[in-house]
């Protein structure tokens, strides 16, 4: 997910795939941790989306309390 995707996103839908991607974060940590996982770079994938969205989000709430 690239960040001018994000960016076009509301908060709401922000917040929304934030708690998707820590869920599927959650997921993918327990399967390497069980040793089922087949794509392990699918996990540094994920944390990089998860920043790049609080990234955004601290962005956004930059933006309000300015106005």
């Amino acid at each position: 997910m690239k960040a001018t995707e994000i960016r076009e996103m509301t908060v709401n839908e922000m917040n929304e795939k934030l708690v998707s991607l820590k869920d599927e974060l959650f997921r993918l940590r327990f399967q390497l941790a069980v040793g089922q996982q087949e794509n392990t770079a699918r996990v540094k994938a994920v944390k990089k989306d998860i920043a790049r969205i609080k990234t955004c989000l601290r962005e956004a709430e930059i933006a309000q309390s300015a106005k």
